[in-house]
């Protein structure tokens, strides 16, 4: 006993009873003042660089493309033209990822035309145009032409100056642009300014890169076609997950023992199996020592060594979870108790399950709020337009100013046919763009803090609920009335600088893997082992860094929410308190993870098989309004449905996690403080003080328990 009481002690001493102590402390100061006047100041240097982004951001540049002038197509005086049409398209350099296709263009040296449609037949300068004049020739094609271009000019004067287009493709819109359109065979004439190989080559080469248009054509309609009924299935995860929380209350003490069960089953089928394969392989005799060493590591299914190996491992676990379950049964049956109280509490509180509602809005404004400031600083600078001509040597060109900053307003005044002041790209020069750099990593540090911050809140308002049950004596009579609401006012007014902390360290952390994710992707290529085993070791360090400060952010939140102190004591509290009970924690950690992951199986599967059969038109004989809808990919609103239904589960059974943790410190809590006399009773449901052999004393007829 005194070796036990010792351990106790180096993990602080026992919750002392307190006569005061009613549930969470409604009596409370602000915490952390320091942390929360620094995360308003950021929040404040956040709003600032937002403010720089709009002034000197444009995100027409990503929105609309632009032509050889600079103008943008689909807007201003080029409204109804909201397409751009490259003379020769096969010039162009593709780059490298949409994003910059759609931000700086294809980087082609030929000119561009806005214009309202794209060519949707082939069409080529013939040898008896070269003599007319550009109104007979481009009569119906004039708005493929540059603006401007005298309709009584020579054709050969115009495809000279490069005003008019010499050939055009069928062509459909994609990124705004005009690409040829695949599948489509056709052959231009021959001469000397249009090549057949080239021009196929060029088809095959620019299909090969940008080729996303008729499937993100399909997809669009598949999603128009079957929204409502994937709305329908999100309706069904939602019920299901809310049913299953729920229910928990009647049915988690056969279900723990059915998935306990289940996990003893599979291993010992995995046990006779690796035994069945062993024993076959080695009447073979096939041993590693005749296979050797191999990177080939499907090789190693086929010795003896390796599912002997397996069996050995799969042996242990089974002999563990025995054990467990032998000398941990009552504690297994604490953690149901404890299960079945959670799903009470909730049933209780019921607004509790839709609070991922409001994180959810939060986290969009959030990630929407970075998003736009990070799109507005990368486009911001000034357009510039430099003189540009298809080829120098021509004669009257050798001088000419190529390269040089112009005017695209003013007339170009030289000799030299064909010379254009077009546009180049926007500057990288002033305040806001050399400071681009910095203030991109100061929107990324908000955009993590602000999450962090955002979910930091969303558990420790539910944590302040949640334990405002566990903490009246007579349910439901004491609980308070709007326990959610009043943990939401009570936590932002006092504790915004202490979830600012705890938000603060898990952020640095994350952004120190991001930048060793950075660091080992460019090591990627690397010869060096050495260093790839060094940033492995450090991931590694970083990942389980990263989730102990979850694990330590979670409980912490809770005993804030309970006792309104700062975050580094409320840390401290919470993991004396769980180390004093550690064999309780991991049991049940376990159960509820267990759990948790057959309910989002049952709701995720029972979603996913439900829209299987129906988008794929197994399921028939539901009648004309039930009938499936007629879909390219049928597999996309299948998947749509699955991913929602996982996002939808998650938000229900991370509330009843939160619910469960909390009422597990509660319960610690009470352990600690009380001893079931009259004065200071167990706030414990009666079926945990069963499991204990504990009872509160009843008071003597006529006297009522003390407040």
């Amino acid at each position: 006993m005194g070796g036990k009481q010792d351990e106790n002690e180096a993990y602080g001493k026992s919750a002392k009873y307190d006569p005061s102590f009613r549930g969470p402390i409604k009596n409370r100061g602000c915490t952390d003042i320091i942390c929360c006047v620094l995360f308003l100041l950021f929040i404040l240097g956040y709003i600032v660089v937002g403010l720089v982004a709009w002034v000197y951001g444009d995100p027409r540049q990503v929105l609309y493309p632009r032509n050889s002038t600079g103008a943008y197509c689909g807007i201003g005086e080029n409204k109804d033209k909201p397409y751009v049409l490259y003379f020769n398209i096969f010039s162009c350099v593709v780059a490298t990822n949409i994003i910059s296709v759609a931000q700086n263009g294809l980087k082609c040296p030929t000119p561009q035309v806005c214009v309202s449609s794209c060519p949707d037949a082939p069409w080529a300068v013939g040898e008896a145009h070269l003599s007319k004049t550009v109104i007979e020739v481009y009569e119906e094609k004039k708005n493929f032409c540059l603006p401007g271009v005298s309709p009584d000019m020579t054709v050969k004067d115009s495809l000279h100056q490069e005003l008019c287009p010499s050939f055009l493709l069928p062509s459909t819109p994609a990124l705004g642009r005009c690409f040829p359109s695949p599948n489509v065979n056709y052959t231009l004439p021959e001469y000397p300014w249009i090549n057949n190989a080239t021009v196929s080559s060029g088809i095959s080469d620019l299909l090969d890169s940008i080729n996303a248009r008729d499937i993100s054509v399909k997809i669009f309609e598949d999603f128009a076609r079957s929204w409502h009924w994937i709305l329908m299935a999100l309706g069904v995860a939602l019920v299901l997950s809310l049913l299953f929380i729920l229910l928990l209350r009647l049915v988690a003490a056969p279900l723990v023992l059915l998935l306990i069960v289940g996990v003893l089953a599979v291993l010992a089928y995995g046990i006779y199996h690796c035994w069945q394969q062993y024993r076959m392989l080695r009447d073979k005799g096939a041993s590693i020592s005749q296979l050797g060493f191999t990177t080939n590591f499907s090789a190693y299914q086929s010795v003896q060594e390796t599912w002997l190996a397996a069996l050995i491992i799969l042996a242990v676990l089974e002999g563990v979870l025995l054990l467990m379950l032998i000398f941990l049964r009552q504690r297994i049956r604490i953690a149901i108790a404890l299960l079945k109280e959670a799903s009470r509490a909730v049933g209780q509180m019921m607004s509790t399950m839709f609070y991922p509602l409001v994180t959810f809005v939060l986290l969009v404004i959030c990630i929407g709020y970075w998003a736009l400031t990070a799109l507005y600083l990368a486009t911001s600078g000034q357009p510039q337009y430099i003189y540009w001509v298809n080829n120098t040597s021509t004669p009257d060109c050798e001088n000419t100013p190529v390269n040089k900053s112009c005017d695209p307003m003013a007339p170009v005044n030289s000799s030299c046919p064909g010379l254009k002041c077009i546009f180049q790209g926007y500057s990288s020069t002033g305040l806001a763009q050399r400071s681009l750099f910095n203030l991109q990593i100061y929107g990324v540090l908000g955009l993590f803090w602000t999450i962090n911050w955002v979910l930091a809140l969303g558990q420790c308002v539910l944590a302040g609920a949640f334990a405002s049950f566990y903490w009246a004596f007579h349910k439901p009579r004491d609980i308070p009335t709007f326990p959610l609401s009043s943990a939401f006012i009570r936590t932002l007014r006092y504790h915004t600088g202490s979830l600012a902390f705890g938000a603060l360290i898990l952020t640095l952390v994350q952004i120190a893997r991001i930048i060793l994710e950075y660091i080992d992707h460019k090591l990627r290529g690397s010869q060096n082992p050495v260093a790839r085993c060094i940033i492995c070791c450090f991931k590694c360090c970083l990942w389980c860094l990263e989730k102990f400060i979850k694990f330590l952010n979670r409980n912490a939140y809770i005993m804030i929410a309970i006792y309104g102190k700062n975050f580094c004591v409320s840390a401290k509290n919470a993991f004396m308190l769980l180390m004093r009970n550690v064999v309780r924690v991991v049991v049940l950690d376990k159960v509820t993870d267990l759990l948790l992951f057959f309910g989002k199986l049952l709701v995720v599967g029972g979603v996913g098989v439900l829209s299987f059969f129906f988008f794929s038109g197994r399921i028939k004989g539901l009648g004309k309004d039930f009938e499936n809808p007629q879909l390219n990919y049928y597999w996309l609103p299948i998947m749509t449905s699955v991913m929602g239904a996982y996002v939808i589960a998650s938000g229900f059974f991370n509330v009843f996690g939160m619910c469960v943790d909390t009422l597990f410190l509660c319960f610690l809590e009470d352990l600690e403080r009380n001893d079931g006399s009259q004065e200071r009773p167990y706030y414990m449901p009666k079926a945990l003080l069963r499991i204990l052999g504990k009872k509160n004393e009843i008071p003597p007829a006529g006297k009522k328990r003390k407040k």
